[in-house]
């Protein structure tokens, strides 16, 4: 049985072909490995090791630093204020975005070119500027709270403890509205053009357009939009941070896990259960995010 010469050529190019697809790929392997393999590698080894004060040094401890964590209430108020957060606001944002983007779509607002640059505004504010100018506005000695209390006569204090997290989440939600709009605006303009033309015909008003289109299509962004929206809500740092330098006896250290993470690091140099902190804030956020991915993908099948 003779073999087929062409058939070793093509075998010879197709190796040569694998070879040079390596070349593309490696490069990004190796920037892929340095800045988020090794990190998390190198979390995890510090989560499993714990500063010695009197005898210096560190000691391997193996999972006790994650029993510790486990236990600590500090880390468990911060994350149960963190999923209040989620659960309220996260929707509120989301259902203005989507508000926002049917209307800018809906071709009956006027100027909706500017309307979408006005909405998308403040996400190019930093979160810092954001934070320290709606501080200013929730002063109730100086600030629009205050000017409200007294064309009202009302109490609100939106610095005081109980109003600390909502004012947070108006901040997030002002700032991150104008994002998750694009989203779904970007979402609605691939929306063939046949599809609304069937539905006037067949008699479609507004309203059932919006729930049998337009809706079903912005399906997969939602999806995106909401496991952003969680990621986001896990990693709360900056606004509760600079809040607590304008009410520093409201705002504790731990506030959010984020904030008693890195309090810990930087201010407690507790490195090893600030990693460890970080570690189990990173699983939770992964495990969540992959349970909204596959509810919303059998949800599209």
């Amino acid at each position: 049985m003779t073999s087929n010469p062409s058939t070793g050529h093509r075998r010879g190019s197709r190796r040569r072909l694998d070879r040079r697809g390596w070349i593309f790929v490696v490069p990004f392997l190796i920037v892929f490995a340095l800045t988020f393999l090794a990190p998390i590698g190198y979390a995890v080894q510090l989560s499993l090791f714990q500063d010695q004060a009197f005898f210096g040094g560190t000691t391997f401890v193996g999972l006790d630093n994650y029993v510790q964590l486990f236990a600590d209430t500090r880390f468990w108020n911060g994350f149960l204020r963190v999923m209040i957060f989620l659960a309220v606001q996260v929707p509120i944002m989301l259902a203005l975005a989507l508000v926002a983007a049917l209307a800018i779509d809906s071709a009956r607002l006027h100027a909706a070119g500017f309307f979408r640059i006005v909405i998308f505004l403040p996400y190019a504010v930093p979160a810092v500027v954001a934070t320290l100018m709606w501080g200013y506005m929730y002063g109730t000695n100086f600030g629009l709270a205050a000017d409200f209390n007294d064309l009202f006569g009302t109490e609100v204090r939106p610095l005081s403890l109980d109003w600390a997290l909502p004012s947070i989440g108006n901040i997030v939600t002002w700032e991150f509205v104008g994002y998750n709009m694009i989203i779904f605006y970007s979402a609605l303009r691939v929306v063939s053009g046949e599809l609304y033309e069937a539905a006037a015909i067949d008699g479609a008003g507004p309203f059932r357009t919006i729930f049998s289109i337009k809706l079903p299509a912005l399906r997969g962004a939602i999806v995106i939009a909401t496991i952003f929206s969680i990621i986001g809500s896990f990693q709360l740092f900056i606004e509760p941070n600079i809040m607590r330098g304008l009410i520093p006896n409201v705002l504790t250290t731990d506030y959010t896990p984020n904030m008693y993470a890195f309090y810990l690091s930087f201010g407690g140099q507790q490195y090893n259960y600030a990693a460890t902190v970080a570690i189990v804030m990173g699983v939770i956020t992964a495990i969540i995010a992959y349970v909204v991915q596959l509810r919303g993908a059998r949800r599209s099948m």
